[in-house]
């Protein structure tokens, strides 16, 4: 039987992290963002999906970092 791969965003979507750390890791790939936004536009970007990429990765974060604000809310009552 073939063995299940594990890429990237599993691992990387399975991690404990805190969050002071995906808040840095967010302003990071909002800063990302803007700088290949930039870079489409002066034609500089070689692989426009790029774009696409980062957008869910930032959606992902914001999930990430709400549902940590939930849990807290939940466990302080």
């Amino acid at each position: 039987m073939a063995t299940a791969k594990q890429t990237k965003k599993t691992v990387a979507a399975t991690e404990v992290k805190s969050t002071d750390k995906l808040v840095k890791e967010l302003a990071q790939k909002e800063a990302d963002l803007i700088a290949s936004r930039r870079s489409h536009k002066a034609g500089e970007l070689v692989n426009p999906k790029v774009l696409n990429t980062t957008r869910k990765d930032i959606a992902r974060l914001k999930t990430a970092i709400r549902a940590d604000e939930i849990t807290s809310k939940k466990e302080s009552k």
